[in-house]
Formats: structure tokens, C-alpha cells, sequence
């Protein structure tokens, strides 16, 4: 049916004296003798436009109740501290679906807790409204990033036979219902979909890699899947992946393709989203903006993780995790350097190899590889990446040490022996991004239906 957005009929002056037709949701109704007003919102748009319907006499104008979806035509008016609106007859209203008496939104301030329980009607509340549209705001930046750059965008398998952290945290994927007719694993897997193991992928890495081979600058962008028995604020079973890989590029150009791709996208952000912006300002993280703002404003800043194990050794500090080097940097280690080190946004490079993947490239001392995490202030890490082994033998010496099937990796061992370049690349998750943006502090509040540990709808 025919009719005008919501946003556009508060953002633009030009529906002032015209008749519209808008459709939405309920969000306040109010009533009086002959006057009522309906908050009306569509989901364009954080604010609502307000709906004046005139009653007149005898009318029996009958007040929706909120959640009701409604159709209202009437005339474009100004209002109050220039705003505009609807100005209506009970006529010129038309009821789509009536929300009851026990409708779970009625109620302001509802918790997050509580939203998490109805996961089907929490986006038509303001938090969420806004949660959603900073998502899809972020993903359209981060396409206009990488395509404005000349990589290309690539989709790459969900089902893989490859462990590409070589953890064994994945979801087995498999049509063999519980039996005990097979007498070994072997078997069992012989006679699966696939003839082999296979599981959902825990990233596109190992196949972006192979198309950065051929295409030279590459990004992939989609889920990925973690069966890490994790069920902190941080965590999800199924996340979104922004993973870019770059032919010819060694640990340096990693680091600054990431600093602009962030600096790009949160710019981005706070131009098309000021309003959602502000209303995360006032109500989850005060000086939310100023943040975002001061993080894009200057230039990053970078210490190996030698130093950085030294900066946390001498701070005085007493941390949780103790601290030595060859541990994995807690987030309480990742925050401190960044918040009250160097008070901004800090790339660590140079971890050892044995707390970091299989692929990274391998630094001459022979104990570290050339990684990098970006670490910001409030979360830590939010960026992980590297420059890739692409010498055979190194690479398959690193898969020996860790007992790794060289089998299931042929085609990805393929690539250093048919042309091999120096590479890399980096992953961002991108909930942890939304939760950053946003001062949301549980990754469940930013994704649509969140997939966690002993959770599923």
C-alpha cells in the first residue's frame, strides 16, 4: 500500500500542508474529550511522529492501545519546537491488528533482561530501534570502505572440512541421527552427507586467503561460528565476521588498512546516526559521542606485546590474570594498557607464537610472529589480525608442532608452493563493534536473535 515514511515526513519540511498516508505501530496514545494524540512510529526512525486526531461531536472514536498497527491518512501541520504533525479524523484511521490487554510492551523501561526473553518484539522499543539501524548503518560503511578501496567482496563456505584456528571449537555439521550401528568415527563419518567430518566455519580466512591469491585485495563479510563454551557478555555462538585480505601486504599495511577501515566506519556513524548516537549518550554511556570522537581524531598508537607485558609488569597494578610473558593478554590487561597507558586506541604486535594461530608469519627471533590486536578503550580487543606464513616449509613445520592433519589443508598448503606472495589480512567481529559504538554492554542486545550457550529460539 501506499504510503511515506515516518522519517521522512519529521526530517523534511516539504509534506507541510499536504495530506499523507503513514503506517506503524502504537507507541503512547492519549485521550481526551475531544481531542486524542497517537504516537506513531514505523521503524525508520528513532522519534515518532505524533498523530492529533480531532473527535468532534458524538464521535465514537475508540483508542488503540499500544502495540496496535495502524494506517493513518491526514494532513502535514507544524508543530511544537519545529516538529510536524498529522492532524486526523477518527475516519481516516484504519486498524490492522489490535494488540491485547497482556501486549509485553506496555510498560516503559522495561529491562534488557526482560527484552532478551521476547526477542520477536523488542525491536519495536527505542533502544532497539536504534541498536538495529547503528547496525545496518555500520555494515553499509563497511561495504562503501572496502569497495571504495578496489577489494572485492567474496562469499565463502559456512561448511568446511578445515579447522581454520586449529582449536576444534566448531559445530559439527552431519544428516546421521543417533545410532550404534557404526562401529568406529570412521565409519561414521564415511557414511555422512559429505563421506568426511565437517563443521560450520569459525572463519573465511583460509578461503579468502586463496582468493586474494587471484583477486589480490578481497573482504569477506558474514557468520561465523564458535562452539566455545563461553557464556560471558562477550560471546556468541554465531557472530558476523568482517575479514579483508590483501595480496602483498606484510604486518604494516595490515595495521593501517585497519586503522582507516575503523576510522571510516564510526566517521560514518556519527554523520548518519546523531540521533541514535545521542539517545545511547544519554541513557548507556555517558560521553559516548566524545569518545567516538576522540578515538577517530588521532592517530593510533602501537607497542609490542614485549613491551606491553613490561608496561603491565611495572604498573603497580593488581591484576586478576597474573602477568608474564607468554600468557594471553585478559581483557582487564588489554583495557589497562589502552585506558591508562596510552589513552587511546592501541595496536600490540609481535605476540608468541605459541598463544597465536597456526598461518601467522613467523618473526626472525624465532619466538614471536608478526599478529596484531587493536585494543580501544572500554572493551579491548576489537580487531585481531596478521601477516600469513607463505613460505611451505615454515608453514608446515608450525602444522607439525601442533599435530595438525596436513590433509585437510592441502588446497590452503597449495598456495605457498604455486606463486606465493606476502600477505594479510584481520578480523573484526562485528558485534563487538555495535556493542562499542553503542555502549551496549552485552553482545545478546545487538544482534537480532543471539545464539549463546544452553540458548536457542
Amino acid at each position: 500500500m501506499k504510503h511515506i515514511d515516518v522519517k521522512d515526513i519529521i526530517t523534511s519540511k516539504e509534506f507541510i500542508g499536504q495530506s499523507v498516508t503513514v503506517c506503524g505501530w502504537v507507541r503512547t496514545s492519549r485521550n481526551s474529550k475531544s481531542v486524542a494524540f497517537i504516537e506513531v512510529n514505523d521503524g525508520t526512525s528513532l522519534k515518532n511522529v505524533q498523530v492529533v486526531v480531532e473527535k468532534g461531536e458524538g464521535s465514537d472514536y475508540k483508542e488503540p492501545r499500544v502495540g496496535t498497527s495502524i494506517k493513518v491518512t491526514g494532513n502535514v501541520v507544524e508543530g511544537r519546537n519545529n516538529t510536524v504533525e498529522i492532524n486526523t479524523t477518527p475516519e481516516s484511521i484504519t486498524i490492522f491488528g489490535d494488540a491485547p490487554t497482556d501486549y509485553p510492551l506496555q510498560k516503559k523501561g522495561c529491562s534488557l533482561e526482560f527484552l532478551r526473553s521476547i526477542p520477536h518484539l523488542r525491536g519495536r522499543t527505542n533502544t532497539f530501534n536504534a541498536v538495529w539501524r547503528v547496525r545496518s548503518v555500520l555494515a553499509a560503511a563497511l561495504h562503501e570502505f572496502f569497495q571504495s578501496n578496489n577489494y572485492v567482496y567474496v562469499n565463502t563456505p559456512l561448511i568446511t572440512g578445515s579447522d581454520c584456528e586449529g582449536a576444534g571449537e566448531m559445530f559439527q555439521v552431519t544428516t546421521n541421527g543417533y545410532t550404534t550401528e557404526y562401529k568406529s568415527e570412521e565409519e561414521y563419518y564415511a557414511n555422512d552427507f559429505f563421506g568426511k567430518k565437517a563443521g560450520l566455519s569459525v572463519s573465511g580466512q583460509l578461503e579468502g586467503e586463496m582468493a586474494a591469491m587471484a583477486m589480490g585485495k578481497i573482504y569477506t563479510f558474514g557468520p561465523s561460528f564458535r562452539a566455545e563454551n563461553s557464556n560471558t557478555p562477550k560471546h556468541l555462538a554465531e557472530f558476523w565476521h568482517i575479514e579483508p585480505e590483501v595480496a602483498f601486504a606484510e604486518l604494516d599495511d595490515v595495521i593501517e588498512i585497519a586503522e582507516d577501515m575503523l576510522k571510516f566506519v564510526i566517521g560514518k556513524l556519527l554523520e548518519k546516526c546523531p540521533d541514535e548516537i545521542a539517545f545511547f549518550d544519554a541513557h548507556f554511556e555517558k560521553g559516548l559521542k566524545a569518545r567516538l570522537e576522540e578515538l577517530i581524531s588521532h592517530e593510533f598508537g602501537r607497542v609490542t606485546y614485549t613491551e606491553a607485558i613490561k608496561l603491565l609488569q611495572e604498573s603497580g597494578e593488581k591484576f586478576v590474570y597474573p602477568v608474564e610473558w607468554g600468557c594471553d593478554l585478559q581483557t582487564e590487561h588489554e583495557r589497562y594498557i589502552s585506558e591508562k597507558v596510552f589513552k587511546k586506541a592501541v595496536f600490540v604486535t609481535d605476540y608468541p607464537k605459541e598463544i597465536k594461530s597456526f598461518y601467522m608469519k613467523q618473526n626472525p627471533d624465532g619466538k614471536t610472529v608478526a599478529a596484531v590486536d587493536l585494543l580501544v578503550p572500554g572493551v579491548g580487543e576489537i580487531i585481531g589480525g596478521s601477516e600469513r606464513e607463505y613460505d611451505y616449509d615454515k608453514l608446515i613445520a608450525a602444522m607439525k608442532e601442533r599435530n595438525m592433519n596436513l590433509d585437510l589443508y592441502s588446497d590452503y598448503l597449495d598456495l605457498r608452493k604455486f606463486g606465493s606472495v606476502p600477505h594479510g589480512g584481520f578480523g573484526l567481529g562485528f558485534e563487538r563493534l555495535i556493542m562499542y559504538t553503542t555502549g551496549m554492554a552485552n553482545i545478546r542486545d545487538v544482534i537480532l536473535f543471539p545464539r549463546t550457550v544452553g540458548s536457542i529460539r
